[in-house]
């Protein structure tokens, strides 16, 4: 379950309706009603869930493939993303539990980036750009 105040308009999220879960694009946040709108990646299904059936997304190597990031295997075994100025580094292959970012002057060590919307809101907030995913992206 994700708390209402980490969502933002186009955050992805799993949607969970009748044990289905469906990955979609958070369209709007309803703070006082606890609800979030999602349109699932059909495009086809535009509901309105409670927060108990919305979830994050873990990162992994393929979702950091999916948003267009570069991956590099540094010397000691960490591996670095990049896309553009912006860069995030792990310790090791799939471990987002240390995580650092940043982007040209603005440097943030562990902060609280284990899940894909996190992810695409400390993005946003840093170089005020909106992570999207990429078309026809080769998952890593």
């Amino acid at each position: 379950m994700i708390k209402i105040q980490e969502l933002k308009q186009g955050d992805f999220v799993i949607a969970v309706f009748e044990d289905v879960e469906r990955r979609g694009t958070v369209a709007e946040v309803a703070a006082d009603d606890k609800m979030a709108r999602v349109i699932t990646e059909n495009g086809k299904q535009d509901f309105w869930y409670d927060m108990d059936h919305v979830f994050p997304i873990a990162l992994s190597d393929a979702e950091m493939g999916r948003f267009g990031f570069d991956r590099e295997i540094l010397p000691d075994g960490a591996i670095k993303y990049k896309k553009n100025a912006f860069r995030l580094v792990i310790p090791r292959e799939n471990d987002f539990s240390e995580v650092e970012i940043w982007y040209r002057e603005d440097i943030r060590k562990n902060p609280n980036v284990h899940a894909v919307h996190q992810l695409q809101n400390h993005f946003h907030q840093m170089t005020k750009i909106y992570l999207e995913e990429v078309a026809n992206t080769t998952i890593i």
